[in-house]
């Protein structure tokens, strides 16, 4: 059987206390570790669903300071991942992706 593909689209993450120069690194080891997360753990029910999820709020975590790029975005991941799985604070909506009405 052939797994389901998903989108999964983060218009804006937001991380305090971080250079600017690391966000693209951020970003990629957050991508890399949610498909390891997706693929380990599956998908969680709330993207299984029909629609889309407008809002997360994944919540909070802390790193030390001297965390590197990789580290903070795969604790990122795994916020989100839990936040997706746990439901925190979602805005789900049955409308298509795409569609204005």
């Amino acid at each position: 059987m052939k797994p389901r593909e998903i989108d999964v689209r983060i218009d804006e993450l937001v991380l305090h206390g971080f250079r600017a120069s690391d966000r693209l690194r951020i970003g990629a080891a957050l991508e890399r570790e949610l498909a390891r997360l997706f693929t380990e753990r599956g998908v969680p029910p709330s993207l299984t669903r029909s629609g889309q999820i407008v809002s997360l709020d994944a919540g909070q975590f802390e790193v030390p300071s001297s965390a590197r790029a990789e580290g903070v975005g795969a604790r990122a991941a795994h916020q989100v991942h839990r936040g997706l799985s746990e439901g925190f604070a979602m805005c789900p909506t049955n409308r298509p992706q795409g569609g204005d009405s």
